[in-house]
């Protein structure tokens, strides 16, 4: 393995994976490795499509989350990297198939079986006692003993990868529920936000990536000397798109259900096929709510998040079913009800006039990724007149 990780501590865990803090072992830098155990195919197919884009990406934007190293975990202590620009044929078979390749079972016990690991959690650090996550079992204090284990990995005979391991960059801010509700609201701050998410689609639809899960949990914060860089994140849901023509995403159809309730785009909500102008309207949901604060309350939980909504009577209905149900709602741009301070500004006419556009019901009226960006510089611009 060219390069070695540690891994220090759990960060994030999620329905298909685990991520951790960790560095890189002969630089000593700080990144993020996600953990997606290789489980169904279904999974699977997720995996391969979130590496696939993350390396379309490559690092090529400071305004979505760069990819170091992919590495294969194929048995207990067997961990290399993924050459670039290949997939794992197996993992595409099992996709294919629709079933996971079968173990052959091998003849440890149990407590063999504990004990062996792959050579990433080998060089992970043990955490402290108290500390909510399982300790890390430390490496065989001899050669003997390792090259043991290599032989009973070989008479296991392996026949498929048990878990893809995705080594990212660190971002410290958290995600942006979590950094822009911790902190006063700042009007620079926000706009900020607006500008740097709206450059961030507008590269991926270049590339003929649509991402059909925009949302603040998947935006990430990284915290420098010059300000926050916000960061489009997590590729699970993503596509590709084949045969755009002069990079125009609106002649490419989609039909799978994905997303996020209070982000999803009515067409979406309709079952209706739809474009990369669902992104669009998700990234008007959220500009909204950032540029307002506006926020609801996870279901069962009493954790605020990032997110604007219509109020039927006691209820907040997601903006993209509300106009689903009616398409000549009329949306208030910006919010007249009363909320509690402190508030930032409301947004000035010309952003207010641009969210009205991203939030159409008719995906067809909404700005491309391309004019978006322009768009809002020039909204900016004309609202601090």
């Amino acid at each position: 393995m060219e390069t070695l990780y540690t891994l220090e501590k759990e960060v994030g865990r999620g329905s298909y994976g685990v991520v951790f803090e960790g560095h890189i072992a002969k630089t000593g830098q700080k990144v993020a490795i996600k953990r997606l155990p290789c489980k169904d195919p279904e999974c699977i197919e997720l995996y391969l499509q979130e590496l696939w884009a993350m390396r379309a990406t490559a690092k090529n934007h400071v305004n979505v989350i760069a990819l170091h190293s992919c590495l294969l975990q194929t048995g207990r202590r067997s961990l290399k990297p993924l050459r670039k620009g290949k997939l794992p044929l197996h993992l595409v078979e099992s996709v294919l198939k629709g079933s996971v390749g079968q173990e052959r079972v091998s003849q440890f016990n149990t407590q063999s079986r504990a004990k062996s690991m792959s050579r990433l959690q080998d060089r992970t650090n043990t955490l402290a006692s108290n500390s909510p996550y399982p300790s890390t079992p430390k490496r065989p204090s001899n050669r003997s003993r390792k090259r043991l284990s290599e032989r009973e990995d070989e008479q296991t005979g392996c026949l498929r990868c048990s878990a893809l391991w995705l080594v990212m960059e660190y971002c410290d801010g958290g995600d942006l529920n979590q950094y822009l509700l911790s902190r006063p609201p700042d009007a620079h701050g926000n706009q900020s936000v607006v500008q740097q998410l709206s450059s961030a689609v507008a590269f991926l639809h270049n590339l003929g990536l649509i991402h059909r899960d925009l949302k603040p949990d998947n935006v990430l914060v990284s915290v420098t000397p010059k300000g926050p860089i916000f960061k489009v994140a997590d590729f699970g849901l993503s596509k590709m798109s084949e045969g755009v023509v002069d990079g125009n995403l609106t002649r490419k159809h989609f039909s799978s259900i994905c997303g996020s309730d209070f982000y999803m785009a009515p067409e979406v909500w309709g079952g209706l096929t739809y474009t990369a102008q669902a992104d669009i309207f998700s990234l008007g949901v959220m500009f909204w709510a950032v540029l307002e604060r506006l926020t609801f309350l996870e279901e069962g939980t009493t954790q605020e998040q990032l997110g604007a909504y219509v109020c039927k009577g006691r209820w907040l209905m997601p903006l993209g079913e509300a106009l689903w149900e009616n398409a000549d709602l009329q949306l208030c741009i910006p919010m007249k009800s009363k909320r509690a301070g402190p508030l930032p500004a409301p947004p000035g006419p010309a952003m207010c006039g641009l969210l009205f556009d991203m939030l159409a019901a008719n995906p067809d009226s909404r700005p491309v990724a391309d004019q978006l960006e322009s768009r809002v510089r020039g909204a900016l611009k004309e609202d601090s007149r």
